[in-house]
């Protein structure tokens, strides 16, 4: 297990429910958050301006009644923070992938937002980052260059005091099948895990694995590191079923985006207040208890 600095272990508690469970609204998206405004021009009609405001919107409506809320630096911050958006009891979690992905020799590799560094986090208010990294371990080991680029920013991050989470996600190779990917996932999963726990990781957001035995299966190859299970764009009681069996098999807590938001984003900030009152925070709430049941339990 990779131990945490009395920095990092503070910092990990502000992003948890008080009985320890990890909860996250995720609102870092950019071109995904645009296709559920509703804009009967298409996604690409909204400025950069009515993105900021729907954001603004779902923290006041949303993120506040969570325990820490996941942002951008492109679209969200610094304002959400200067004009006194964020509440004083909801961390911030920064954001520092830009959308999209490179493809080299056939591996999908993501960028850093320009300029933001552990330090610019700590600038715009955020106590703990958040990475993303695209991992095939049938194609990419300890030595590949995916492994070294999660050991220096854990390294930069540790250097700066801040918790990172490293995100992984794996995805379909060129010429393999559905049927052949679906087999593999949970494995590949797992294998995501170790390797990142063995860059230096000590918080990861994974995708659902599958089943009860591969979410067993990933709690055993983090060795102790705590794991969160990410949305992924799937339905919220799909989710929440999947939450349940994650926490049930050793996930520490859940950080969502679209199973809580993606109905709930109107072009207007009335319509965004009472989709976002009346739909989403319900989804937070029960939520909310999926991810503490198995944490009181334990307790």
């Amino acid at each position: 297990m990779n131990q945490l600095t009395t920095l990092e272990r503070r910092a990990l508690s502000t992003i948890c429910t008080p009985d320890g469970a990890m909860l996250i609204v995720a609102a870092d998206q950019r071109n995904g958050m645009k296709a559920v405004m509703g804009n009967p021009d298409g996604p690409a009609a909204i400025s950069a301006e009515q993105l900021a405001d729907a954001k603004a919107d779902l923290v006041t409506y949303l993120g506040n009644h969570a325990p820490a809320i996941l942002l951008d630096p492109e679209v969200a911050l610094p304002q959400i923070v200067d004009d006194g958006v964020l509440g004083r009891d909801t961390a911030l979690v920064v954001g520092m992938d830009a959308s999209g992905f490179e493809t080299v020799d056939g591996l999908r590799y993501t960028r850093h937002v320009d300029g933001v560094t552990p330090r610019t986090v700590r600038d715009l208010g955020g106590a703990v980052a958040k990475m993303l990294w695209y991992v095939r371990t049938d194609r990419q080991d300890a030595g590949s260059r995916v492994a070294q680029e999660i050991r220096d920013l854990v390294r930069a991050c540790a250097d700066e005091g801040l918790l990172l989470i490293v995100e992984i996600l794996t995805y379909r190779l060129e010429g393999e099948t559905e049927e052949e990917y679906a087999a593999a996932f949970p494995t590949l999963v797992a294998d995501a895990a170790a390797l990142s726990v063995a860059c230096g990781a000590k918080v990861l957001k994974l995708p659902y694995p599958g089943s009860p035995e591969a979410c067993a299966a990933v709690t055993a190859a983090a060795d102790g590191v705590p794991w969160a299970v990410l949305s992924a764009g799937v339905d919220h009681a799909t989710f929440i079923g999947q939450v349940r069996t994650a926490v049930a098999h050793g996930a520490a807590g859940a950080m969502a985006g679209r199973s809580l938001w993606k109905d709930s984003l109107g072009m207007t900030t009335e319509e965004r207040e009472e989709r976002l009152t009346t739909f989403s925070q319900p989804r937070l709430r029960e939520l909310r208890e999926a991810v503490t049941a198995v944490a009181v339990a334990a307790a």
